[in-house]
């Protein structure tokens, strides 16, 4: 685990967010919490005023669990926020696909009409 020492910040992304801290993935095996106490010197409110699932955010690591590959993470007193965009999780709905099927036939016959108008002026 010499990837993730005690005192270094890596890059990880924000997984999920609860009223008593920051649940963090760095890669496909280490996750690891930023409880409320480590956001910030100041009174903490909400915690979604700091971060937004799947924002990807830098992490101080303050203490490891080696033999369950999860981490006590930190943000204060560091700049945690990346410059680059969050990924969004993709919901898939209940009807999915149903709509473009329902209008792809539509849209091609429009597309076929209009085709044809211009051949023919």
């Amino acid at each position: 685990m010499s990837k993730y020492e005690v005192g270094k910040i890596v890059i990880g992304c924000v997984t999920g967010v609860e009223n008593y801290g920051i649940f963090v993935s760095l890669d496909e095996y280490y996750s690891g919490l930023i409880h409320i106490s480590e956001i910030s010197t100041k009174f903490v409110k909400d915690i979604n005023d700091y971060v937004n699932i799947g924002e990807t955010i830098r992490v101080k690591i303050v203490d490891k669990d080696e033999e369950h590959y999860h981490l006590k993470l930190s943000i204060k007193d560091i700049d945690y926020r990346v410059n680059s965009k969050r990924r969004n999780k993709i919901i898939e709905t209940e009807k999915a696909f149903e709509t473009l099927s329902i209008k792809l036939e539509d849209w091609i016959e429009e597309k076929y009409s209009e085709i044809e108008k211009n051949e023919n002026n």
